[in-house]
């Protein structure tokens, strides 16, 4: 096998999952923005704006690795923002929105 065609296939599917956690971040954006403004203060959180701004802003540094426009940090920080969104903030709002408290 040819190392160029493994490194190109690498290349593809990196770009692939850098795409794929963009459109999380959009999606997590527009659920951030119709979610009650305050269930963010109630949660002890940053606005539900910033959390949007944040979102889509992460998103869009990731669709720009994703096509090859590499932007490396920035793109690993977007990463970890979109993540602490999913699996921090969401279920504590939804958690907050549902009457079962905090955590």
């Amino acid at each position: 096998m040819d190392l160029t065609l493994l490194s190109y296939g690498t290349s593809l599917v990196i770009q692939g999952i850098y795409l794929l956690i963009a459109v999380t971040g959009f999606i997590g954006a527009v659920l951030a923005a119709g979610t009650r403004e305050d269930a963010f203060e109630v949660a002890g959180r940053q606005n539900k704006w910033i959390w949007v701004a944040i979102l889509g802003a992460s998103g869009f540094v990731l669709f720009l690795s994703g096509v090859g426009l590499a932007v490396p940090f920035l793109s690993w920080a977007a990463m970890v923002f979109i993540g602490l969104y999913w699996w921090d903030v969401r279920p504590q709002i939804n958690g907050i929105l549902r009457g079962a408290g905090g955590w």
